[in-house]
């Protein structure tokens, strides 16, 4: 059996979820796992000395679990807590690739977890601006609710930090503009994961 496995990393409120879901419903025997799945209990996440949550950094979160989910998704697909979305089509080349599993990991710290550098087959970071991003994280209701201040005092300036970090460190990655439309978006991932499934199944790599 062999497994692809695609990172779609970024910014918050970059459209990491919308694009997930819609690659999923077009690609086979694919699944999606959310980082924001392993958050910790609000009770666990650090305070700073504003009072602001340090959600937006990899503390706030079980990492190693999140490590340990992928693992037993590379051994075995087809029996992982991890569910399969049902695919609407599949593009023709991918037809004979039925033996294919793919995993979508979205999440706004990919990158920065070094155990997690050894899976990824591509990876993907969405960015939109600063004005953008604050526009969107307002509309969006969280629980707990963001506090007046957060966005400017903790995770804009953690995105910033992370994104430093992740270029210093990290290579290979093809970053989006967030701002396109959902459909430039999604025609540009989606030919870009068939064209390099193709090449993989014409060199006969090993997946």
């Amino acid at each position: 059996m062999k497994v692809f496995i695609i990172g779609l990393g970024g910014v918050t409120n970059g459209g990491k979820t919308t694009l997930a879901k819609r690659l999923s419903k077009q690609l086979p025997n694919c699944s999606i796992l959310c980082q924001d799945d392993f958050f910790k209990p609000e009770s666990e996440v650090e305070v700073d000395e504003r009072g602001f949550k340090q959600y937006d950094v990899l503390d706030a979160l079980y990492m190693e679990e999140m490590v340990r989910t992928i693992h037993s998704w590379m051994k075995n697909p087809t029996d992982s807590s991890v569910s399969i979305t049902e695919s609407k089509s599949t593009h023709k080349s991918l037809k004979s690739t039925e033996d294919i599993h793919i995993l979508i990991a979205e999440g706004f710290l990919l990158y920065n977890y070094e155990p997690l550098n050894e899976v990824w087959d591509r990876r993907y970071f969405l960015t939109i601006p600063y004005e953008e991003c604050k526009r969107r994280r307002s509309t969006r209701v969280y629980q707990p609710a963001d506090p007046p201040g957060y966005f400017d005092g903790h995770v804009w300036p953690m995105y910033l930090k992370h994104k430093r970090e992740m270029e210093e460190n990290t290579n290979n990655i093809v970053y989006l503009d967030g701002t396109k439309s959902e459909e430039d978006l999604f025609s540009h991932v989606y030919n870009d994961i068939v064209q390099e499934l193709e090449t993989w199944k014409n060199f006969g790599m090993t997946f």
